[in-house]
């Protein structure tokens, strides 16, 4: 009797065929591409403010 029960072939394609493409999992630099400045709301304007601000004090701890 075995004792396996028919799963050997259950992973057979996980190294083959990842979910994730290999250029997707490229580290990101953090920075939207499709911001456009001229359509920028007051929110954006903002978070842009916030976002160099906590640039500045990740550098500074550094």
């Amino acid at each position: 009797m075995p004792t396996h029960h028919g799963h050997s072939n259950r992973d057979k394609n996980t190294s083959s065929l990842p979910q994730t493409p290999s250029y997707a999992k490229l580290p990101s630099d953090g920075r939207d591409i499709e911001f456009s400045q001229e359509l920028a709301d007051t929110d954006d304007l903002q978070a842009q403010e916030r976002s160099k601000a906590a640039d500045e004090r990740a550098k500074s701890r550094k």
